[in-house]
């Protein structure tokens, strides 16, 4: 079933802040870029995020593979990005980097209590570390979402990598990417096309252009268009609520990912564990496009 696109119209403040970043990247190109250091710890941003629309949270579920009946009165704590990245780009507006050319790097997630349909949530947004080493720029963030009946309910550690093409060029490089072990248990495979990325920015507003329009994919180096990093966390951990919990979302605890190759669309793709450990990845031995960990709460 497609994914409406009324639900563009709830994504004002997420469209908002693209268009934002994308105003200030063009002015720092047109002047002299911002050189001064950032401050790390950087302030605590704050907001108050209005009730998520209940029909807007039963199709997104369904998008990522879950079941809307296992989430009856919540919202899913992988939903975060919606109401977390408006946030997240006016934390990092001033820093000296391109921003807009951040990847995202990954993402720890701790869910520590349910997130209720139909209530407002408080949301607190810091800057923690940058790692610069040269060559690239790994940009720490954290999001805490509160409930009125839990100050810290979900806590999610983002982190954003801006390419900065310093280095020795010339050094040979070595595709020592992680990959999908050879003995892991295959959980689930996928069938994603090519709509999966407008669909997901439907419903998240997360409208960046190398995840729906092949032409600014290619001119962004890759050969079609890639699939959303945060798609593939939920569509994993939904996998884990179906094929290890039973639907029983209060089970996972916490997952802590790495997004290791962009996901390039279409695809078909496999979720895989190994003890704690979960994968994305085309087969057993093959690169891996997520690797991670998770725990289980008892």
């Amino acid at each position: 079933m497609a994914v409406p696109t009324r639900y563009i119209l709830h994504q004002g403040p997420m469209l908002g802040a693209l268009a934002r970043a994308a105003f200030v990247a063009a002015k720092s190109a047109s002047g002299q870029p911002n050189k001064t250091p950032a401050q790390v710890p950087g302030p605590i941003v704050s907001a108050r995020v209005p009730p998520r629309p209940a029909d807007l949270v039963r199709d997104y579920i369904r998008h990522v593979g879950g079941d809307p009946a296992w989430y009856r009165g919540q919202v899913p704590a992988h939903l975060f990005p919606q109401w977390v990245f408006p946030l997240q780009a006016r934390g990092i507006e001033g820093l000296q980097y391109p921003i807009q050319r951040v990847l995202n790097g990954g993402s720890r997630l701790q869910m520590n209590a349910p997130l209720p349909l139909g209530e407002p949530y408080q949301l607190k947004v810091q800057l923690l570390d940058i790692d610069d080493n040269g060559r690239r720029a790994v940009i720490h963030q954290r999001a805490t979402t509160s409930t009125s009946a839990h100050p810290e309910a979900i806590v999610c550690d983002v982190y954003g990598i801006v390419p900065l093409g310093g280095g020795d060029k010339s050094a040979k490089r070595k595709d020592n990417r992680p990959r999908v072990p050879v003995m892991a248990k295959e959980l689930a495979r996928w069938k994603l096309g090519t709509n999966v990325g407008l669909e997901f920015a439907k419903l998240t507003g997360d409208f960046n252009p190398i995840h729906w329009i092949p032409p600014a994919a290619r001119a962004n180096g890759f050969r079609n268009i890639i699939n959303h990093g945060f798609s593939t966390m939920a569509r994993a951990i939904e996998g884990l609520n179906r094929s290890l919990f039973s639907g029983d979302v209060s089970r996972l605890e916490s997952i802590d990912v790495k997004f290791t190759k962009p996901l390039v669309l279409p695809a078909r793709v496999g979720l895989y564990i190994e003890d704690d450990s979960v994968f994305v990845g085309d087969a057993p031995g093959g690169p891996a496009y997520l690797v991670g960990t998770y725990s289980v709460r008892s």
